[in-house]
């Protein structure tokens, strides 16, 4: 199985934040240059992006989560609550440019 690498989202060297550069399509080569922001949920752990691509599934419902997760309704909240502080942060650091 080949697996994706992660998307780096810290420079190795300073620990500030990733831009993106440079994009480009597979399909027929066409490239755009730029310095462009990571969405902030990319900032986030992979484990906390799968946590918020199932929570979105389940159409925002705890109680669901719980039975996907099989953990009960305060573990789920408190994750949740976790990861809407962290989104928190990152849009504030974001907002003061502090990246």
């Amino acid at each position: 199985m080949n697996q994706m690498k992660l998307l780096p989202t810290l420079c190795p060297s300073c620990s500030h934040a990733l831009a993106i550069k440079r994009l480009s399509c597979p399909q027929c080569g066409t490239e755009v240059e730029g310095f462009y922001d990571l969405p902030v949920l990319a900032s986030l752990s992979r484990d906390d992006q799968d946590f918020i691509v199932r929570f979105v599934s389940a159409s925002g419902s705890l109680k669901e989560m719980t039975k996907i997760l099989g953990v009960s309704y305060p573990t789920v909240r408190n994750r949740l609550d976790d990861i809407i502080a962290r989104l928190g942060r990152l849009q504030d650091e974001r907002e003061d440019g502090h990246e």
